[in-house]
């Protein structure tokens, strides 16, 4: 066994083949969120109503919100109000299906990926922005970088959506 074990390893060094070491990974934030929570944080801090909605492609409740373009004619409808898609629990990041639903061109429209994909169970993502993000779909509408509504449990109305943006948009200096 010695000798093929030396044969090996000679084989290996004479070949230039080397061990890889792994990348140290990229440092995290002061906050430990990773750089797309970053960018959605840095996307929702202006003046301007922004919804942050997560989905997965293949969620039921996702793609009936999708379903007789409800998303696009609420897009192309508020043209004044940024979306962001977060695509999260999903290899799929959903930009075909998006585009079948006729959302792809809008200029109020962003499509992000969330690089944890796991589905269910340990390691699923469960907070974002230190905000619990419980259930697929969830529907957060921000203005001035605070968060000013939460859909955490389940598919939109968009008469719903349509008013909670435009009670965003007030003043709430009380």
């Amino acid at each position: 066994m010695k000798p093929l074990f030396v044969l090996l390893f000679a084989l290996i060094v004479s070949t230039g083949v080397r061990a890889q070491q792994p990348a140290a990974p990229a440092p995290a934030p002061e906050n430990g969120w990773l750089k797309i929570e970053e960018e959605v944080a840095a996307a929702v801090k202006g003046p301007q109503v922004t919804i942050v909605h997560f989905w997965a492609p293949w969620c039921p409740n996702s793609r009936a919100e999708l379903a007789h373009y409800g998303w696009s004619t609420f897009l192309d409808l508020n043209r004044d109000v940024k979306v962001i898609f977060v695509t999260v629990r999903s290899a799929d990041d959903g930009k075909s299906l998006l585009k079948e639903n006729a959302i792809d061109a809008q200029a109020n429209f962003t499509l992000l990926h969330h690089p944890n994909q796991v589905r269910k169970g340990e390691g699923s993502v469960q907070m974002f922005m230190d905000l619990p993000m419980p259930w697929i779909p969830t529907t957060w509408i921000f203005q001035d970088g605070t968060l000013r509504f939460a859909l955490n449990y389940g598919e939109v109305r968009f008469p719903l959506l349509q008013q909670l943006v435009r009670d965003a948009g007030q003043n709430w200096e009380r």
